[in-house]
């Protein structure tokens, strides 16, 4: 925690003040206008601005356990992620939407492996509810320890709980709004982008 602290305490004169970012910084003051809705997985070896190489103001996060997009509400109590989605989509008018998922994700492993998680209701619920038994990811054999194939065919599900938005299904029919599915390897930096014109569950080099 001590060096986070120290590395806060210099951030202002070391980048903010620095006259190679300081520019970029005040322009800021004025508001955002992100490129991407960037949702992923709340794994801190998952830091999309460093694998993108983005600039502050370039990406709009989501960050869920599982890197899970839950269904829009239709009845009733709004979520967070629900309103962040909308937000991105509708007020800042993001481009792009990304759902990158990531090799040996604890959420995904853990739903494959059918793994107890008793001791952890709250996750258990979130999974439960986000993941239900008839998604795909669920038919998948975990058979590697990075669970990729799972992995990759979750990412691709919730692009199809994406499409279901409101604000997502007019902007794509507009046709000024694309989604993409990504899968980054943890351990070699790899990123690799679903191509559905070549398979399901087709996924390739950016």
């Amino acid at each position: 925690m001590k060096s986070l602290i120290d590395k806060a305490r210099s951030f202002a004169t070391t980048h903010v003040a620095d006259p190679r970012y300081a520019e970029a910084f005040r322009a800021l003051e004025a508001g955002q206008s992100p490129e991407v809705l960037f949702i992923t997985c709340s794994d801190s070896r998952v830091v999309p601005a460093l694998i993108t190489g983005a600039r502050p103001g370039e990406l709009f996060e989501l960050r869920t356990a599982g890197n899970v997009v839950p269904p829009y509400p239709t009845s009733g109590g709004s979520t967070g992620e629900a309103a962040t989605i909308e937000y991105a989509v509708s007020v800042l008018g993001v481009r792009d939407v990304v759902v990158c998922g990531h090799s040996h994700c604890g959420a995904v492993g853990a739903v494959v492996r059918g793994e107890d998680l008793s001791g952890v209701p709250a996750v258990r619920e979130w999974l439960d509810r986000s993941v239900p038994p008839h998604a795909p990811v669920r038919t998948v054999a975990p058979d590697a320890p990075d669970v990729a194939t799972a992995v990759q065919a979750h990412a691709v599900a919730q692009l199809e709980t994406l499409r279901a938005y409101p604000c997502i299904g007019e902007r794509m029919a507009d046709g000024d709004l694309a989604l993409h599915a990504w899968y980054y390897e943890v351990h070699t930096g790899a990123v690799r982008v679903h191509r559905p014109e070549e398979g399901l569950l087709a996924f390739g080099p950016l």
